[in-house]
């Protein structure tokens, strides 16, 4: 490896894994805010506020706001990465723990692997599938193994659809992450956060302003750290690697999110969830974080131009 990549490497692994305790924090704040808000009314009330941060910060900043393709492009990443990703998980999160939920959602690498290979923007590589395939086991043992951990259909299509939204927001903000992470994600949440009240309204939920304290810090946490902060990690850590390679952030999330779970949710650890959790990070040296998995994660941004 060039010496002068090294420090780019360094921080490439700093953002990741600065992203990966965010995200996986991110679970157990969306279960608080669920515990008072309606989940469509919760999400879009969160991108809403995140999204004015964003515009504010961009303007402060006086970065270019995209056109032509990169503004469709951001108009689509905000209906995937934000509109529908985050109603399939707010609803989901309802039915089952922050941890099971992180542990299905595992399966990202593949999802996002295997999209970006039939979009042209990757070549199909054994040691990613094989590290994906590692997390996709550990979510049929978690899930049809033996033990207690019971997963509903309707949640576990949620959740998956979740990871196909995320895997394609993935992709999407690997093309769109030569602009300023601010613009992009402005233009994204001012896209995603009125589709997701215009669902609440269908839906008949309560619009009201949280007033326990739990719900409040958690709202005020995914604004903050879990959304402008964990969005402009994401886009900082795909102009490094690929899509595929930066999701595998979601296999570690079960780390975060099931330690905070037990401490701050009370949530029960199982055993075989463990087990799962397990399984899914052994993906992680090999599909993502080995020396070899980190060299073929750096690609000239020019291959990924729209």
């Amino acid at each position: 490896m060039p010496h002068d990549a090294e420090p780019a490497d360094a921080l490439a692994l700093g953002i990741f894994a600065l992203a990966v305790v965010l995200g996986g924090s991110n679970f157990i704040a969306v279960r608080f805010s669920n515990a008072e808000l309606d989940p469509f009314w919760g999400a879009g009330l969160r991108f809403s506020l995140a999204g004015a941060l964003f515009v504010l910060i961009a303007l402060g900043l006086r970065k270019p706001w995209p056109r032509g393709a990169q503004l469709r492009l951001a108009v689509v990443y905000g209906v995937f990465g934000f509109a529908l990703n985050y109603a399939f998980l707010y609803w989901a999160l309802l039915r089952v723990t922050a941890g099971l939920a992180t542990i299905v959602l595992a399966v990202v690498p593949l999802v996002t692997l295997l999209l970006s290979v039939a979009q042209g923007h990757e070549r199909l590589r054994a040691r990613g599938v094989a590290g994906a395939l590692l997390a996709l086991a550990g979510i049929g043992w978690t899930t049809f193994g033996p033990g207690h951990v019971t997963l509903g259909l309707w949640p576990l299509a949620a959740m998956l659809a979740s990871a196909v939204c995320v895997a394609q927001g993935m992709i999407l903000s690997k093309r769109l992450s030569a602009n300023h992470p601010a613009v992009i994600n402005a233009v994204g949440m001012i896209v995603g956060a009125p589709l997701l009240l215009a669902l609440s309204l269908v839906a008949g939920e309560t619009w009201a302003v949280p007033r326990g304290a739990q719900a409040l810090w958690a709202l005020g946490y995914l604004v903050t750290l879990g959304s402008v902060g964990l969005f402009v990690l994401v886009l900082l850590l795909v102009r490094r690697w690929t899509a595929s390679a930066g999701s595998y952030m979601f296999v570690l999330f079960p780390v975060v999110t099931t330690v905070l779970g037990v401490w701050l949710a009370d949530e029960p650890l199982s055993v075989h969830a463990v087990a799962g959790a397990v399984l899914v990070m052994l993906g992680v040296w090999f599909g993502a974080l080995s020396p070899g998995a980190r060299m073929a994660a750096r690609r000239p941004l020019s291959q990924f131009a729209p």
